[in-house]
């Protein structure tokens, strides 16, 4: 048998102890108690539990727990140092956080439904110990538990989920495991050994290659190759120490001991490379790490960015490796802080560019919401400025929101964000070998604008590039882009990599035969080229289906979202004719023609158009074709003929009119159906509020509901526990009462009859059934008729009455009258014994009678 390890072989670096976090919820009473009856003796971790309880109930989990283990099980308790080898249980109607190596309880904020304590705990051992923490989660409804396992992932801590099969309630285990946040998922009994395997050394030996020896140890291009085939992102160039120490990690969870067994297990499992490459990709961050850098960058850079701006412009900003986004609002806050104090003109913007290449961290930086353990590195300031706190934590305000666009991103392999003011690229090329890091550095400097600026983590330079970039604070590392350094930088731009590789993959395609046009087709493509005129083909709606020559100097694309409508294409000045005789050749089916038309800027009537509803072929149907003709222009030089002024034609007076007022009447038409339109659409804005607020508040009973029937299954299962213990303690007295061989009688107040022992029932003629029945109605063959007298008198003073009472079957009973004291002093009713004595009174009668002969 291997020896109990020592305490000191589990303590976290630092002399920390290490630290279970163990959540469940309805159904985790058992999974709870499977668990702590298989610790090892002397495993060195302590254990902190956390369970949804009813606020309003006294706990019996610490007492219920303590039957299971033999380490001391207690509750947890303000400022209650963490020590090894014990349980702490979480108290009802409190959150609990382990901070310097103590317990914390706070009372919580959020609404009964709305609370997440397995998360808060979860979230605190993930800030406390980081790859040190251990989360487990078991049975439980709901998904208390996916975000704090995701932060102790994150860290680079374990997590452990509970088998849903094996789970009484398989919600939390079940959203774990979708989440992609459980490193093992097993049943609550095998958790123990599979911690301990991992975080000890008592798991199997690790690969020679794991402790990073620098040559010898077997190649890992095999597991790169397979994840660059499963997740497309090429991981060849990270540093091997960095690859090496998070595989090692994965096979220590499976308890795998060679490199080839677990590159079978790739193979295998899908889901594994998943997790894998999520292993891999380094998510520690929070708001103003190292806060000296940012005040660097808002002295040194963002001042002067702001005060050389002369007019209003939009900065562009990226953040590389943004994880979960912390860095890049963390920039955004500098940025509306400088911008308040900075000489800068207004509608001077910053345009943030986050980019990450894992997907889970961009969901969760574009969500914006963090929990309430972010308020240690933010000033009450700006926590109350740029932050809104809700049930949960805290949400990012909508201005910063705005500032920042999020989008996966790699930067070995996807295009560039360029044309930037900023460029941070902080703790991420750290991970890269020595030849990635001397491709992306001229990247970056191509990336950034002249007198942009480069900020990198406190451990990171720009290698070998020092003449590309100026030094502004050595000690912050934040860099200005140099021009002018005298020679040309061929820079390696990763689509041009990606196009190589591309090229490399894909197979050659087949050679096809080009047929030569023949020469009239040829001909009458030329000549539609030179001499037909522009135009349009719309459908009946003015969406444009095909266009035919020229057509910039009529139609031109409208600000905002792209939009293919002749509608917003036309130029203003011709858009109301041109409509309405579409509407009108639509109507009548016949052609309009619009002459002497004018554009800005051009000479009036120098554009006709012809507008004609297309019946054939019937795949045109419905279709409007609409020509555009320019005026031919005068010769050059050649003098203009006056025109004699002459009497106006009333005829096209006549007309001018009434094409004026099919115009007003139009635009009346239109401004009418806007309005009506607005109006049908701030009544649906109403009616989508109302419905959001009522779905909101159906979510909101529905988690409490949820949070309540979880807190009554909890208690349901502790007082099942109870009602065992009683049963078995009812059992025991209802043995030792029988042992006894004294025939006993329990009353209540009234003097009704409570319980009876097996040996009464041949004084007193009593049945199960009886129980509830007054004394006085039962039979019996005492010759006592005073006993209910009796038994009144002795509730009323409280005295215990003791009789010697003869039967009618010639025996003796010593009756003995007590009050019924409960463990309170409570008097509910009485007892009352009968000891035969009928051995004694025979044998005093006998000596009675021996007395008398004598005499």
């Amino acid at each position: 048998m291997d020896p109990a390890p020592s305490k000191q072989d589990h303590a976290a670096p630092g002399g920390k102890t290490r630290i279970v976090g163990l959540g469940a919820s309805a159904g985790g009473l058992e999974a709870l108690e499977q668990f702590l009856a298989n610790v090892p003796a002397g495993s060195g971790h302590a254990y902190v539990v956390i369970q949804h309880l009813d606020p309003n109930h006294k706990a019996m989990l610490a007492e219920l727990l303590q039957r299971v283990t033999a380490m001391p099980v207690c509750e947890a308790a303000e400022g209650m140092a963490v020590a090894p080898d014990r349980v702490f249980v979480i108290a009802p109607n409190c959150e609990l956080t382990v901070v310097a190596g103590a317990l914390h309880l706070a009372q919580p904020v959020e609404p009964r439904g709305m609370r997440l304590p397995i998360d808060v705990l979860f979230a605190s051992l993930a800030r406390e110990l980081g790859d040190q923490a251990v989360g487990v989660l078991l049975s439980g409804m709901g998904s208390d538990g996916t975000l704090g396992l995701q932060a102790i992932r994150a860290q680079g801590g374990l997590t452990v989920v509970q088998l849903p099969d094996s789970a009484q309630f398989d919600s939390m285990p079940k959203s774990a495991i979708a989440a992609g946040c459980a490193d093992i998922v097993a049943l609550p009994s095998a958790m123990p050994e599979r911690i301990l395997a991992v975080m000890t050394d008592r798991g199997p030996p690790a690969p020679p290659w794991a402790a990073g020896e620098p040559e010898g140890g077997p190649s890992i291009g095999a597991i790169v190759a397979l994840l660059r085939e499963h997740s497309r992102h090429d991981l060849s160039l990270y540093k091997t120490s960095t690859l090496k120490r998070r595989i090692a990690r994965r096979m220590g969870v499976h308890g795998l001991a060679t490199q080839a067994d677990y590159e079978d297990l790739l193979r295998a499992n899908p889901q594994e490379l998943d997790l894998l490459f999520k292993e891999l990709l380094i998510g520690v961050t929070r708001f103003f790490r190292d806060p000296p850098v940012w005040e660097a960058l808002q002295r040194t850079v963002l001042a002067e960015l702001l005060a050389r701006q002369a007019k209003p412009v939009r900065l562009r900003a990226w953040v590389v490796g943004c994880s979960t986004g912390e860095e890049a609002y963390t920039l955004a806050m500098l940025f509306l802080e400088a911008l308040e104090t900075a000489p800068a003109p207004a509608g001077v913007t910053l345009q943030i560019f986050a980019s990450d290449l894992s997907a889970d961290a961009i969901a969760v930086a574009r969500r914006g919401h963090y929990p309430p353990q972010i308020a240690a590195d933010l000033t009450p300031e700006r926590l109350a400025r740029f932050f809104a706190a809700d049930s949960e934590g805290y949400r990012i305000d909508q201005r910063l929101r705005e500032m920042v666009l999020f989008a996966q991103h790699d930067v070995i392999l996807d295009p560039p964000f360029t044309r930037l003011d900023i460029l941070s690229c902080r703790n991420l090329i750290i991970y890269f070998t020595a030849q990635l890091q001397h491709r992306l550095v001229p990247l970056f400097h191509y990336c950034l604008r002249p007198d942009g600026v480069l900020l990198l983590g406190t451990s990171e330079t720009v290698g070998r590039w020092q003449a590309l970039f100026k030094l502004l604070d050595s000690k912050s590392r934040i860099y200005r882009r140099a021009d002018g350094s005298g020679r040309a930088v061929a820079i390696d731009f990763p689509t041009q990599r990606l196009a190589s590789r591309s090229n490399r993959q894909e197979a050659p395609l087949p050679q096809i035969p080009v047929h030569r046009a023949n020469f009239q087709s040829l001909a009458d493509q030329l000549l539609l080229q030179e001499f037909a005129p522009p135009a349009v083909l719309v459908n009946a709606g003015g969406d444009i289906i095909y266009i035919s020559g020229r057509t910039g100097r009529y139609l031109e694309p409208a600000a905002g979202k792209a939009n293919w409508n002749l509608h917003v294409m036309l130029r203003p000045e011709i858009r109301t004719q041109v409509v309405a005789a579409m509407r009108q050749t639509l109507h009548d089916q016949k052609p309009v023609e619009l002459s002497g038309l004018r554009l800005e800027g051009e000479a009036p009537g120098a554009l006709s158009v012809s507008v004609r509803s297309i019946r054939e072929p019937t795949e045109f149907e419905g279709v409007v074709m609409i020509v555009f003709r320019d005026a031919p222009s005068a010769p050059a030089g050649a003098p203009r003929r006056r025109r004699k002024s002459g009497p106006v034609d009333p005829a096209l007076t006549d007309e001018f009119l009434r094409l004026k007022d099919e115009i007003q009447a139009l635009r009346q038409e239109m401004s009418a159906s806007q309005e009506e339109l607005q109006a049908t659409n701030e009544e649906l804005q109403s009616t989508n509020e109302e419905l959001q607020s009522a779905n909101e508040e159906l979510t909101t009973s529905k988690e409490e509901s949820q949070s309540m029937n979880e807190e009554l299954q909890t208690i349901n299962t502790e007082l099942q526990s109870k009602l065992d213990e009683l049963a078995l303690a009812q059992s025991d007295m209802q043995n030792l009462l029988n042992s006894t061989d004294i025939a006993t009688l329990f009353l209540d107040n009234d003097l009704h009859v409570r319980r009876f022992t097996e040996k009464i029932t041949r004084i007193i003629h009593l049945r199960d059934t009886d129980i509830g029945r007054p004394l006085s109605d039962l039979a019996s063959t005492l010759i006592y008729p005073q006993m209910s007298a009796d038994a009144r008198e002795t509730l009323r003073s409280l005295a215990f009455c003791e009789k010697q009472i003869a039967t009618t079957d010639k025996h003796w009973f010593s009756v003995r009258i007590m009050p019924y004291r409960t463990l309170a002093n409570v008097i509910q009713g009485a007892v009352i014994t009968f000891v035969d004595i009928t051995a004694a009174k025979e044998l005093e009668s006998q000596l009675r009678k021996d007395e008398l002969r004598r005499d």
